[in-house]
């Protein structure tokens, strides 16, 4: 071994001691969160339960998800973080008439739309907890699969709706590609929780009919649809810094398809059929969304930045692909983007004083709270920290129960 590959040893060591500790603090933030009779409030800037703001499912679900993860990988106390979101989707979340209302607020105020992004992350959640053995998790896998497969699943396009009013009556003439991508990390999740192959075949459509928009559009994918699943590429033109439906391109969930389509092969014992379509997906998101300094939030359809503040997910799913594509493509320019990425993360993003990472920075990266205020979400970083010390498979709960020895040992 040179002394060159000597030094990468050792700078990899140490990259994965850092990034497990990280990981422990941000869990100790997130538990913070936790309510005595279940769900996840949403965290202030400095880990405070900000309890005039709503309960939300998808924050609920991202938790459970997030601690049922940490359980598998032998993190003191997170069993019981776990059981506490899982117990906010059993009963707080919970509606009377089947799924789960998108928010409870605290002087009685529902947000009683049913979303399929909140119901994917219920599922994600339910996989991860049957994995992780938490009590009550199989039951609500099964009934939130149900949920999905009967309420939001359309066979035709085979693609998820996006909206239902609270009875259940009347679906929202909207259909979205965000929805869906959580639908794939959902389905992948389900598959390795219950062995059904059904899940590995739905996500895997899903993605193909994703990469079939996106080669034809320049690699941008459209994000926003009709009813008849027809693109509105003008759709919030005038919101374009919109937290769930901005307007335009997004390259944070370029980022993101790029690593499920590797999932989706890896799940499928497929390796390399999908790489090609998510090296594009990454090279576009990469070219549109990285400005030099840190990654815009939204471009227009021929890449010139629309909303140029930058998000923390938005880093972390650049860097979890990055590591990614790095280990199925042996690729040297995917580890140095990462370790690019990585010294960006840790200078500008990582809140050594009040805890977690900012969540907005504006274009200069100093902390904003424009689009969100506070640290509500724990889930997208810990995601991107795991990833290059965890086997790679179809979900996080099953690369943390394959890898937990090693990752323990870190």
């Amino acid at each position: 071994m040179t002394d060159g590959q000597r030094a990468a040893v050792v700078d990899a060591s140490q990259g994965a001691t850092w990034r497990a500790a990280e990981v422990r603090r941000l869990l100790d933030f997130g538990a913070a969160s936790l309510l005595p009779g279940g769900g996840a409030a949403w965290l202030d800037d400095d880990g405070v339960p900000d309890l005039e703001k709503p309960v939300h499912t998808w924050i609920t679900s991202r938790m459970a998800h997030t601690y049922a993860v940490a359980h598998l990988l032998g993190v003191e106390g997170s069993a019981e973080r776990a059981e506490l979101a899982l117990r906010g989707l059993t009963s707080v979340l919970a509606d009377p008439d089947g799924g789960w209302v998108a928010s409870r607020g605290p002087h009685g105020a529902v947000d009683g739309t049913k979303q399929a992004y909140a119901h994917a992350f219920v599922v994600l959640a339910a996989s991860s907890g049957v994995m992780a053995g938490i009590e009550g998790a199989g039951r609500l896998l099964s009934t939130a699969l149900a949920t999905l497969e009967n309420r939001f699943f359309e066979e035709g396009p085979g693609l998820l709706l996006d909206e239902w009013d609270r009875a259940w009556t009347q679906p929202s003439a909207y259909r979205g590609v965000n929805a869906n991508m959580h639908g794939v990390e959902s389905m992948l999740a389900a598959h390795d929780a219950t062995g059904d192959a059904v899940w590995l075949e739905r996500a895997a459509g899903v993605g193909d009919q994703v990469v079939r928009w996106a080669e034809g559009n320049g690699w941008r994918i459209p994000e926003h649809f009709d009813a008849g699943w027809r693109p509105q590429l003008e759709f919030n033109a005038d919101r374009p810094n919109d937290p769930f439906k901005p307007y335009g391109s997004t390259p944070g969930h370029g980022f993101e398809w790029a690593r499920l389509l590797v999932q989706i092969d890896v799940a499928g014992g497929t390796p390399g059929r999908r790489t090609e379509a998510a090296v594009a997906l990454f090279d576009r998101a990469l070219a549109d969304g990285w400005d030099g300094s840190g990654f815009v939030y939204t471009v227009d359809w021929s890449g010139t930045p629309v909303e140029p503040r930058r998000f923390h997910w938005v880093a972390a799913e650049a860097v979890a692909t990055a590591q990614v594509l790095a280990e199925v493509t042996g690729e040297a320019r995917y580890a140095e983007l990462a370790e690019q990425w990585w010294d960006l993360v840790r200078r500008e993003l990582v809140d050594t004083e009040r805890g977690s990472w900012h969540h907005e920075l504006d274009a200069e990266n100093r902390p904003a709270g424009t689009v969100w205020d506070g640290k509500p979400d724990i889930y997208h970083a810990v995601q991107s920290l795991l990833v290059a010390d965890l086997p790679l498979t179809g979900s996080f709960a099953a690369s943390a129960r394959a890898g937990a020895e090693g990752w323990r040992a870190l």
